[in-house]
């Protein structure tokens, strides 16, 4: 078995080689993989907490983690993306980002602007679904929801 590297840092902490490698994936995924042109690199990084996990072979899998105020006004969790389906990357990097916005932002509900192809995914970690479907750059998304622990 591979070892996988976990890295979290905010913005002002990555390498420019992290950054790199963050927007390469980034782009790869949102934009390419999904022909999808799209403004991916925005102000918003700066306020978020970049979380990815990395091996040899390098970056698995990212997301970040806004505060809330930011982008909506709880906390959420967005870009998420694992390159090797189903190992259980995207269920344990979505933990930590969760597990992220309560310790870090004292985040109670977190939001996520998913995919609608996704939903299952979100779901796993306790997500619901919280908006009618809509098309964001051309792709059908909802809003799902995670409410803070009892």
């Amino acid at each position: 078995m591979d070892m996988m590297e976990t890295v979290v840092k905010r913005f002002d902490e990555l390498t420019p080689y992290e950054l790199r490698d963050i927007y390469a994936l980034r782009i790869a995924v949102f934009i390419v993989e999904q022909d999808c042109p799209f403004q991916d690199i925005d102000d918003m990084d700066d306020k978020a907490i970049h979380v990815y996990m990395r091996d040899e072979n390098g970056l698995a899998a990212y997301l970040r983690v806004l505060p809330p105020g930011s982008r909506y006004e709880d906390a959420s969790i967005g870009r998420v993306i694992s390159m090797r389906r189903r190992q259980g990357l995207g269920t344990r990097i979505m933990s930590l980002g969760i597990e992220i916005a309560r310790n870090e932002f004292h985040a109670g509900r977190i939001l996520v602007e998913a995919q609608t192809y996704a939903r299952r995914f979100y779901e796993t970690s306790g997500f619901r679904q919280c908006s009618e479907e809509f098309l964001e750059d051309g792709i059908p998304h909802i809003m799902m929801a995670l409410e803070p622990p009892e």
